[in-house]
């Protein structure tokens, strides 16, 4: 039996007494107290009835901390985020369920977490979710069914490397969690569309805050994206630049009056010139000297991904990749892959990635052997980001430990 009301085996109808039963003093401060709302989260906890009510307990402290019931009326987003966090609600599929575009591509992670605090973005998006669910209400209202899940596309054309800033997957982390502990069974099903090389990787960082049945709801489409979407989507119900013929009032085939592209976060917004990170390990190099990092890429499309500081002055970085395996190569004799230069990581903490086309052994230098008076200390965090096998491994200690190059050496 699916746990759904219509749909209950005597077994699951017994645990929703008892857990209505249970939650008796809370039932007046839930948005809902009809059998639909109370099955979801026995269903999000396998009618589990102590686990679901331990879920339910929590979500009530959260309404009030997030001042849920208002939130969608009383609190007002930094102007930030309205003009530059993009998606938005447009249309509903045939079964009546709203739908929500999310639009990868054009969105500034680094602009808006540098802009506003990540509890706005966390209130943003609780703000979205309310809206979905007042929707949804609306819905069942107006067509004399239940309505209490929504469809979303998932646009990733233009998903790139500045996506994968590991603040903003940590945030965005933080939003799927707060989804999943707060909002279950909210989500009918995701199309992702557009889905780049680099999809894998992207989404191996993030499907752990996903439940297993959140991931089965997730549908990755082809080239044939436009002719599935109609399956699920009347026409006039779906953006023209999606392959529908709904359009703003003035013709949009974006219905941007619905959907929020973002796009670049102006430097004017900024409130902060970084984020605090915590780094995983440190290495001091002496005065005329160099560091290399070895880390070994078995396959072709892993993400290299760094973050680092120093400590008093500046420090070069570069990332070359060896052309001969198993003996020391100096920076000359390798190919460099991301041009070294002189950071000024005392100051801004930096970070980066890069994505490895070939396989091999790839080589992270930090270069001080421009400076003749001053050792230089760096902390630092590398991760190496995998798509074959849908894991994330940290290199917490790179291949072959740090080998050091002397200034006199490494012309």
């Amino acid at each position: 039996m699916s746990g759904r009301v219509g749909d209950v085996s005597p077994k699951q109808a017994e645990a929703l007494a008892q857990f209505r039963e249970n939650i008796q003093d809370i039932l007046p401060s839930l948005p809902a107290q009809h059998d639909h709302f109370l099955l979801r989260w026995l269903r999000a906890r396998n009618f589990n009835i102590q686990k679901a009510e331990a879920m339910l307990r929590k979500h009530v402290e959260f309404r009030k901390h997030m001042k849920a019931d208002t939130i969608t009326t009383d609190w007002q987003a930094p102007e930030v985020i309205e003009r530059y966090l993009s998606g938005g609600m447009c249309g509903y599929d045939k079964d009546g369920s709203p739908i929500w575009y999310d639009v990868v591509g054009p969105l500034d992670p680094r602009g808006l977490l540098l802009s506003a605090s990540k509890q706005d973005f966390l209130k943003a998006k609780v703000r979205d979710c309310e809206r979905l669910q007042r929707e949804c209400k609306r819905q069942s209202e107006q067509l004399g069914r239940h309505v209490e899940s929504i469809t979303m596309i998932y646009d990733c054309e233009g998903l790139g490397l500045r996506h994968l800033w590991k603040p903003a997957v940590e945030a965005y982390g933080e939003v799927l969690t707060m989804f999943e502990e707060n909002y279950p069974e909210g989500l009918k099903r995701l199309f992702v569309i557009k889905a780049p090389k680099l999809f894998p990787v992207a989404y191996n960082l993030i499907k752990h805050f996903l439940s297993e049945d959140t991931r089965r709801k997730i549908i990755i489409l082809g080239g044939n994206w436009q002719e599935i979407l109609l399956q699920y989507i009347e026409p006039d119900q779906l953006p023209a630049c999606y392959g529908g013929t709904l359009t703003d009032p003035d013709g949009d085939p974006r219905c941007k009056t619905r959907v929020k592209y973002g796009g670049e976060v102006p430097q004017s917004y900024y409130v902060r010139v970084s984020i605090k990170q915590q780094y995983e390990q440190t290495l001091c190099i002496s005065r005329g000297s160099s560091q290399q990092l070895e880390y070994e890429i078995l396959f072709p499309g892993c993400v290299l991904r760094w973050q680092f500081a120093s400590e008093g002055l500046d420090i070069g970085f570069g990332v070359f990749i060896k052309t001969k395996v198993g003996e020391r190569q100096k920076a000359a004799e390798m190919v460099e892959v991301v041009p070294s230069q002189r950071y000024n990581a005392h100051l801004v903490p930096e970070d980066g990635s890069f994505t490895c086309q070939d396989p091999g052994i790839y080589v992270l230098r930090f270069d001080n052997t421009y400076s003749i008076l001053h050792s230089k200390k760096i902390s630092f965090s590398v991760e190496v980001l995998q798509s074959d096998n849908g894991s994330v491994s940290k290199a917490q200690e790179p291949k072959g430990g740090a080998g050091e190059e002397l200034a006199a050496s490494s012309q």
